[in-house]
């Protein structure tokens, strides 16, 4: 019985009705599969937060633990408060099922989610792959019963959505179903330095993707290094060249971009993982 470290912050709001529940960074820095503890401790924290009406969600994060995050989406869906999620710079993976809590989905307009297949480590026999895919599919199909359930897709489309890796803005995200409303007046910061895309102080490896098209962001008040501050701001940046970069200097390995995703993900920007199971 294991005990994972604590990624998560309750507060509830003096003389209030409301309470709040931030999560910023990985979901999880172990795998909650066989652990007890940690889903408790997470449960009677948000117990100790009352008889609340409203429960607000503040995530900013690139993943994590699929068995963390699906514990985390029930317990939300079973609260009797009202859930309002904001995705304060990016819900990745496993954080946008966690995010398909809300009942009400808000994202400021420069903010992202994003889908895509579950994977994993491992090692052993040609059996025990087998039975990896196998698990993996069945993680997969829940993952494909959330999104169903928040967006009113069919299951093909958002299949699709999965294996293309799909990157959302703020407006597609809503036009999906994904999301509810952009905070129109609230922009979050977002800077890419090297193989580093730091949106809103979350800093995500972008060589980790294949359909991250960074070229196409319009970034909002970069965040640049010293010895970058002198320099011509760009805001264009071509993420092959950034992958290759790291390759050569480095030895890097970046997943080969297989297949493009079926929409253009960025063209309306401004206009409308240990050995577990992580996403």
């Amino acid at each position: 019985m294991s005990k994972g470290k604590k990624f998560w912050t309750f507060n509830a709001k003096e003389n209030s009705n409301e309470g709040e529940l931030l999560l910023y960074g990985d979901i999880s820095d172990s795998t909650w599969w066989g652990d007890e503890v940690t889903p408790k401790n997470f449960k009677e924290e948000l117990d100790l937060l009352g008889d609340i009406k409203t429960l607000n969600v503040y995530i900013n994060s690139g993943g994590g633990d699929v068995f963390a995050g699906q514990a985390i989406y029930s317990m939300l869906k079973r609260h009797s408060a009202a859930v309002n999620v904001y995705v304060d710079g990016l819900a990745a993976s496993i954080a946008s099922i966690i995010a398909m809590a809300g009942d009400n989905v808000k994202m400021p307009k420069n903010a992202m989610i994003m889908v895509h297949n579950p994977w994993s480590f491992a090692m052993g026999n040609a059996k025990d792959f087998r039975k990896l895919a196998d698990d993996l599919d069945k993680v997969r199909e829940s993952m494909i019963s959330v999104y169903e359930d928040k967006t009113g897709m069919e299951k093909e489309s958002i299949v699709e959505l999965l294996d293309a890796e799909t990157w959302m803005t703020a407006e597609e995200a809503v036009e999906f179903g994904f999301a509810d409303e952009i905070e129109e007046e609230k922009q979050v910061a977002a800077s890419l330095n090297n193989r580093i895309f730091d949106i809103n102080g979350l800093e995500v490896d972008i060589t980790r993707y294949k359909n991250l098209q960074v070229s196409k962001i319009q970034f909002r008040e970069p965040m640049l290094h010293e010895n970058q501050a002198n320099k011509p701001k760009e805001n264009h940046v071509d993420i092959e060249e950034v992958k290759e970069k790291d390759i050569n200097d480095n030895k890097i390995p970046t997943a080969k971009d297989e297949k493009q995703v079926p929409i253009d993900l960025y063209k309306k920007l401004n206009e409308i993982h240990e050995r577990r199971f992580n996403i």
